[in-house]
């Protein structure tokens, strides 16, 4: 029951042409699922495709397509993480990077297939752009590396160490009471409440840590391939492209990643046990009458918002549909509980689960508005499908992205400030039965077609993945 008619097929795999490429993720969800997709994309263009993974949230070779081959590297990310949990992922970050380094793992899987007899010439490696250590060992086995983005171009320009500088020294950061409303003139639309301020943070100097790397890990590349595309973020690619392609690092937009190909449709890159029962629930809806709500998979709420957004749910008298993984609430291992009476309260309009599969779900005609925390997979989903948004980012990329849902695209209202039941309520009346929500969902499907057309044949995104593999042949 999908909403609408999705891009033009993409063309037929072709021969094999000579080149193979190999793809490093970061084996987490919000990183791994856009990695996989590429792989997809330059696999139905024809070219060799070998993805580099750990025993930890190793992708399944039985759900992506015959032809790519997947080669798993000795586990550093468990003994990298388990330590760092207290300062938070940036120190995840750098602790999985120095592991990378010290392990060797990566640069020996990569001597490997360099030594293949017969195999076709590696033409580059792409990694993740939070793997430097991935770019270095390439790098230092003289084969040519090409960057993946995994959030928006904003967010691309922004998490910079050169930007964050600039905030410093005109006084944008840190961030206090009394400024957080204040626009960035030079970065618009965004304010100060929407910047990540390393300042809240207990080690400030692993946070410039990684903005350096950031930074070095695109000027050190051959190009740069980002999620996005040219309906969503014209403007902010035209900056990249000016600062960046006259040094050797053109960019290409190529998103939404999830979509770029039809083959791509079939694709399983859920980490999580999706409980597809939701979906014949849904089909007992009416249409455009349910809210699907999701804050990700890396998101926490304490156990206090939790029963917030309970009662906001219950008490807005709209059917919804709400996952509640598994270590969703702060601190407590297995699920928060939801507060006594909220589920006799809610029977017959409103389903609790533990993991959704989100695309079929937001494609679903009964779906007419995702409260989301604007990971950027999610929110690319949701323009994909015209689905509004409601808004309640909390960290990192999520912040920018929220603000571009509102004040550029105009496809959805921001939740902000302490969770409480009534002001969940009224957002969720606004966003679905309000006039303020009835524009809105036109604006989203407007939106809808323009990102569309970006994947449709000769639309930009698949003129930006042609010219992608011409650049990755010509290596």
């Amino acid at each position: 029951m999908a909403r609408g008619d999705g891009p033009a097929p993409a063309p037929a795999p072709t021969p094999a042409r000579g080149a193979r490429v190999v793809l490093c993720p970061l084996s987490f969800q919000g990183h791994l699922s856009p990695m996989l997709h590429l792989a997809g994309a330059l696999h139905a263009r024809g070219l060799a495709v070998t993805v580099l993974h750990t025993a930890f949230n190793a992708p399944d070779p039985a759900r992506h397509p015959a032809g790519i081959t997947f080669v798993a590297v000795p586990d550093v990310i468990p003994e990298a993480v388990a330590p760092a949990t207290n300062n938070g992922g940036i120190a995840k970050l750098l602790a999985l990077n120095a592991a990378m380094e010290s392990s060797g793992h990566v640069r020996h899987a990569l001597a490997s297939l360099l030594a293949e007899e017969g195999a076709p010439r590696l033409a580059c490696l792409i990694f993740d752009s939070t793997l430097s250590a991935a770019q270095d060992a390439g790098a230092g086995l003289g084969i040519p590396t090409l960057v993946l983005q995994t959030g928006s171009a904003t967010s691309f320009r922004l998490f910079r160490s050169n930007i964050y500088d600039m905030l410093h020294d005109k006084g944008y950061l840190p961030a206090t009471e009394s400024n957080l409303h204040m626009p960035v003139k030079e970065l618009p639309p965004l304010q100060v409440r929407d910047l990540f301020d390393p300042s809240k943070l207990p080690n400030k100097e692993i946070v410039h840590k990684i903005l350096s790397r950031a930074t070095e890990t695109t000027t050190n590349s051959s190009g740069a391939i980002l999620n996005t595309s040219e309906a969503l973020e014209s403007h902010e690619l035209q900056i990249i492209h000016d600062k960046f392609a006259h040094k050797g690092i053109p960019p290409f937009a190529i998103g939404p990643l999830h979509k770029l190909i039809t083959s791509n449709n079939g694709v399983e890159t859920s980490l999580l046990h999706q409980d597809r029962s939701c979906i014949k629930w849904l089909d007992t809806q009416a249409p455009g009458s349910v809210l699907y709500v999701n804050f990700g998979s890396v998101v926490h709420v304490t156990q206090d918002e939790l029963t917030e957004i309970a009662w906001g749910l219950a008490n807005s008298g709209k059917p919804f549909l709400w996952v509640v993984r598994r270590g969703l609430v702060l601190l407590v291992d297995k699920h928060g509980e939801l507060p006594d009476g909220f589920m006799p309260a809610v029977e017959g309009r409103g389903k609790v689960i533990e993991w959704a599969p989100q695309l079929e779900v937001l494609a679903h005609p009964a779906v007419g508005g995702f409260w989301t925390h604007n990971g950027w997979n999610s929110t690319l989903e949701s323009i994909y499908e015209g689905v509004p948004m409601l808004s309640r980012p909390i960290f990192g990329d999520q912040l920018p992205t929220a603000r571009y849902v509102r004040d550029i695209w105009k496809i959805g209202i921001l939740l902000d400030g302490v969770l409480e039941r009534g002001e969940v309520e009224k957002a969720i009346k606004k966003l679905m039965e309000e006039d303020e929500g009835a524009v809105i969902r036109e604006r989203a499907k407007e939106l809808k077609e323009k990102v569309r057309m970006c994947l449709d044949s000769g639309g930009s995104s698949q003129q930006a993945i042609d010219k992608l593999v011409d650049h990755i042949l010509s290596l």
